[in-house]
């Protein structure tokens, strides 16, 4: 189990109330904690696969759920973030972003660019190592955030997709 941070918790929950969102999920290694908000909680939980799930409950009255989750690899965090099936995928590691495998080759997407579950949306590049970012779902591109040679945050937004 990942150390969980009660204020750290508190943030995400105000951040995804302020937000509007749906719930939010942060990622560390084969670990993850999900913020719901009261609209969202009516979602079973058991939409996550992996390991053992346990709900934990911030100390703000009815403000959010958080659900703790394990899987076997590390993945992208997906986060809703509207009612018109627009998803963004966010980076799941500190990195360089690079949009394309070399400086002349086509970048792997570009918005309008319909995707399939395991294909590859970017190059994340930490210490020295280039780690494919592949979809975890099936739709269109609608923003590619991330900036070819720039550096992104662990949990930094990548892409929209609408599913």
């Amino acid at each position: 189990m990942m150390d969980v941070n009660i204020e750290q918790l508190k943030a995400l929950a105000e951040l995804a109330k302020a937000n509007e969102l749906a719930e939010i999920t942060v990622t560390d290694g084969d670990k993850s904690i999900t913020i719901k908000t009261p609209s969202s909680v009516s979602h079973t939980v058991n939409q996550f696969s992996g390991g053992g799930v346990s709900t934990f409950a911030p100390a703000m009255a009815g403000a959010t759920t958080a659900v703790a989750t394990e899987s076997s690899s590390p993945s992208p965090s997906v986060v809703a973030v509207d009612a018109a099936n627009i998803k963004t995928i966010s980076a799941p590691m500190v990195g360089t972003f690079y949009a394309s495998s070399s400086p002349e080759s086509p970048v792997f997407v570009e918005k309008g660019t319909v995707v399939k579950v395991g294909q590859t949306l970017c190059i994340l590049e930490a210490m020295k190592q280039m780690n494919q970012l592949e979809s975890e779902l099936a739709g269109t591109i609608v923003e590619v955030l991330g900036q070819n040679g720039q550096p992104v945050e662990f949990g930094q937004p990548l892409f929209k997709i609408q599913v």
